[in-house]
């Protein structure tokens, strides 16, 4: 069981969650940062908005291996070679977070870094999922 914690008073945060709650009953998953590459580690885009959505979906496809789904993902983290980009993007990345993650929205770090290993990456993500046993 997954809760999402926000502490009384607090204004609910838009796109993430302050905390996540894992009742420890399923297996921790660790996902490694995927960037924006298909398969076969080709690049098909060098913008931010085809990355992201590529990138996601990576994500979600070693979370199945395992069993889960996206409302498993208790913690994601971003990183972002290029600011300006996401910032003019964000209005784009929203319909493609609730195509392929719903209305979940685990806790999450946007960190942007001035290079990402794999060129012409400019987002990464990783998460941690619990999920369920049985």
């Amino acid at each position: 069981m997954i809760r999402t914690l926000l502490p009384e008073g607090w204004a609910p945060p838009i796109g993430y969650a302050n905390g996540i709650e894992a009742d420890g009953s399923g297996k921790i998953v660790f996902v490694s940062g995927q960037v924006g590459w298909n398969a076969q580690q080709q690049f098909e885009s060098e913008e931010i908005v085809p990355q992201f959505e590529q990138a996601l979906k990576n994500i979600l496809a070693v979370l199945a291996e395992a069993g889960g789904r996206a409302e498993h993902i208790c913690r994601m983290t971003a990183y972002c070679c290029d600011k300006p980009s996401y910032m003019a993007a964000r209005a784009q990345l929203g319909p493609i977070w609730r195509a392929l993650m719903g209305k979940h929205y685990p806790a999450m770090s946007m960190i942007f870094v001035s290079d990402l290993l794999d060129h012409p990456g400019k987002i990464e993500l990783e998460a941690t999922a619990v999920v369920p046993r049985g």
